[in-house]
């Protein structure tokens, strides 16, 4: 494969510095509670207000400022996250069968009991992700979802993004931002009226993506969702402009999000590269989309389809499009992705915004070992057992030979207690039936 146009390595003292930021503010929620989440707050976001919790005045307030043309499209989009979600939870399944007479052994579906769902609102204010981190655990079962997201200009939260918390059924939402919301959320927050949850989820930037990864064990998360990337395969067949919008779609979402073009035609990557600096020139959110082209985009030209795939699947994009000629070809052979958009119809900012399959997704390469937020992550699949004195008769000779053979002889005592009370109950269970 050629670069026609390779980023830079990520220098080692900016992934150290986030860590020890986000240690520190971890540290610091946990020991100091209000006061910590207060200084942050007012160090990150010029936000201090009387409560961080959102009163239903202020809910309502959100709801008369959201005009009723976006309160439709909201609804809209609150409606197909909601029905993939329920699609989604069909395929969850409970049984109970029987391995041996006497051995029966069972799944169950769990709902977690509570949820915190953080949406990004520096820059942009993410209304599709506060619908998307709600409504979900809601449809899998979650009882208690504490929504959360940083001012907005030092007025609250965005008005639409809190229309879409409340009308997707958060039961708490506060406004607090970045790494402070997250442990805030994990270690809870007495004087707010906050507990613990049992789970982090939600999008965010490289803090909060370390901030979930610090978190890990205090309470559960969805992924490790830091900044977005985007890769799209493409050939002689894909529309040049349509390719180079998209890869800018995605680089305006922050000075960090890498975008790359796959392509076995060099002639279209090169009419990619041009366009994209040619829009750039008035594109709306060049400040952004521009850095990020600039400092983490790529364009590689490939000989083959086979190598194309090869390329993306190391890539382990988050968002992966495929504007060929045969998607199809391309969905029976790659294995690393979040979520992949096939066709030339298809594009992530459907995804994003509207059509219904969740946009929080494994970036940075964690495609490569799990796939986005949907409604099983907030689900428990456990298992259970129950066996019958016959049952014991025959697992117990077999689970005692191991745990022997392994020396853990407490064990082998468990299972030689009931084999030995076997026979006798066996007997009364004839009798009986006699």
């Amino acid at each position: 494969m050629e670069y026609l146009k390779k980023p830079p390595p990520t220098p080692k003292a900016v992934a150290r510095e986030i860590k020890d930021t986000v240690s520190e503010i971890i540290s610091a929620v946990e020991t100091e509670g209000l006061a910590a989440v207060q200084r942050y707050s007012e160090r990150f976001d010029k936000w201090n207000p009387a409560s961080f919790r959102v009163s239903s005045a202020e809910i309502e307030a959100a709801i008369a400022q959201t005009p009723l043309e976006w309160q439709g499209h909201i609804a809209w989009l609150q409606a197909q996250v909601k029905r993939f979600a329920e699609a989604q939870k069909a395929t969850l399944t409970e049984f109970e069968l029987e391995t041996h007479p006497g051995i029966h052994l069972g799944q169950k579906q769990i709902p977690v009991s509570s949820v915190g769902s953080y949406s990004p609102g520096g820059r942009y204010p993410l209304i599709a992700s506060s619908a998307m981190t709600v409504v979900v655990p809601k449809v899998a079962g979650v009882k208690r979802v504490v929504a959360s997201a940083p001012p907005k200009d030092g007025k609250g939260i965005y008005p639409a993004q809190l229309f879409t918390m409340a009308t997707s059924g958060a039961s708490e939402i506060y406004s607090i931002g970045g790494v402070q919301a997250m442990a805030a959320m994990a270690f809870g927050v007495p004087e707010l009226e906050l507990a613990p949850v049992d789970m982090i989820v939600g999008a965010g930037n490289a803090y909060v993506a370390e901030a979930k990864r610090q978190l890990f064990g205090v309470c559960g998360i969805d992924l490790l969702a830091g900044p977005t990337d985007i890769l799209i395969i493409a050939d002689e067949s894909a529309n040049p402009r349509r390719v180079a919008l998209d890869l800018l779609g995605q680089a305006e979402h922050g000075l960090n999000s890498p975008a790359t073009l796959v392509t076995t035609s060099k002639a279209l990557a090169l009419e990619v590269d041009g366009l994209v600096l040619k829009l750039l020139e008035d594109y709306p959110t060049r400040d952004v989309a521009g850095v990020a082209w600039r400092d983490c985009g790529s364009i590689v030209i490939c000989e083959s389809d086979a190598e194309m795939v090869a390329v993306s699947d190391q890539f382990a994009p988050e968002h992966l499009e495929v504007q060929t000629a045969d998607p199809n070809w391309f969905l029976a052979r790659l294995q690393n992705y979040g979520s992949l958009f096939l066709g030339h119809e298809a594009t992530v900012a459907y995804a994003d915004k509207a059509i219904g399959t969740n946009h929080v997704l494994p970036t940075g390469g964690a495609a490569r070992y799990t796939g986005g937020l949907w409604v099983g992550k907030f689900t428990k699949t456990v298992t259970y057992q129950r066996c019958t004195p016959e049952g014991t008769q025959t697992v117990a000779p077999h689970a005692a030979a191991v745990a022997r053979a392994e020396l853990m002889f407490g064990h082998a005592l468990s299972c030689d207690v009931r084999l030995e009370q076997a026979d006798p109950q066996l007997e009364r269970q004839a009798v009986s039936t006699d």
